[in-house]
Formats: structure tokens, C-alpha cells, sequence
């Protein structure tokens, strides 16, 4: 069975490297510390340190799989070949929200490296996936849990630029 492809932008490809290497470098020297001093307590059958040491541990061990999994399978959005002709993974986009009236801006990423509180959703969130393909001035309908919701598609940027492609004022 193949195994699923992490697609990520630059930014998140050098976020999950920096990680790993923090997990690597120094969270696995740091628990390694913990375990060593929890052993010198004495009798490990009822020592907390200890039992806490070895769950953070295994925590970090098994991070570090999926990182390098995740790594194994990545598939880089080249930022040169975004288009903005129409939204895609890798693009930003700039939406009215037509129920609470109020502009919203949003990056499309992969789910690896989705954090909506920051402005970056899934392509296949919901919201992410209904907006793949859409251009400027359409109106999306997104099926929510709590029901439909309307945007309309103001503006469809790369992630490096700050100016509209019709940008021409």
C-alpha cells in the first residue's frame, strides 16, 4: 500500500525539518537526563519521575517516526508555479464572509501544515476543498456543520505577493 503524500509549502517543509531536529537534538538529550535521574531515585516500581520520563519518551519517539514519515512522503508546492487565475494548494485567498459581513483571508495548505487560528486551512477541510478551483468573484457555498455558508472570492494572491494581480491602480 502506498503511503499517502504529505504536500506542504517551503515554510511548512522547514517548520516539520526544525522540529525534528529540536526532537533529535535536544528533547531526546533532555528526557534522557530525566530517565538517568529518576533511576538514581532508587526503586523504579513506584517512582513518578521515572513513569513520566519514559511516557515523554515514547511521545517524542513516536513524533519523530511521523515527522520523518511525513518527510519521507513530502511533496513541496513550488511557490513559482502557483497560478492566480483560479485557487489552489499554495495560494492565498481573500473572501467575504456574506452572513457576518467582515473580510477574511486565508492560505491554502496541506492538512500537515493547516492551523486555521493563523489563517492557513486544509485543502480538504470543508472550506478548503469547496474553494480549490473557484475564481475571483464567484460565490462559494461551503457545508458546514452549523449549515451552508456564503463566500464571495475577492481575491486570489501567491503566498509571496501582497499585490492583486489586477492590481494596476
Amino acid at each position: 500500500m502506498q503511503e499517502k503524500k504529505t504536500v506542504l509549502t517551503y515554510a511548512g517543509l522547514k517548520d516539520l525539518e526544525d522540529e525534528l531536529q529540536e526532537l533529535k537534538v535536544v528533547r531526546r538529550k533532555d528526557v534522557a537526563e530525566k530517565i538517568k535521574e529518576a533511576r538514581g531515585q532508587g526503586d523504579l516500581s513506584e517512582n513518578a519521575e521515572y513513569d513520566a520520563a519514559k511516557e515523554e519518551q515514547a511521545e517524542i519517539e513516536a513524533r519523530i517516526v511521523q515527522l520523518e514519515k511525513m518527510l519521507r512522503n513530502a511533496e513541496v508546492i513550488d511557490e513559482e508555479e502557483i497560478k492566480t487565475d483560479s485557487i489552489s494548494l499554495g495560494g492565498s485567498v481573500r473572501l467575504w464572509d456574506v452572513e457576518f459581513e467582515e473580510e477574511v483571508k486565508y492560505l491554502i495548505v496541506g492538512s500537515a501544515e493547516a492551523d486555521p487560528t493563523n489563517g492557513k486551512i486544509s485543502n480538504e477541510s470543508p472550506l478548503g476543498s469547496a474553494l480549490l478551483g473557484r475564481k475571483e468573484g464567484e460565490t462559494v457555498e461551503v457545508d458546514a456543520p452549523d449549515g451552508i455558508i456564503l463566500y464571495k472570492v475577492l481575491e486570489i494572491t501567491t503566498n509571496n505577493s501582497n499585490n492583486s494581480k489586477n492590481d494596476t491602480n
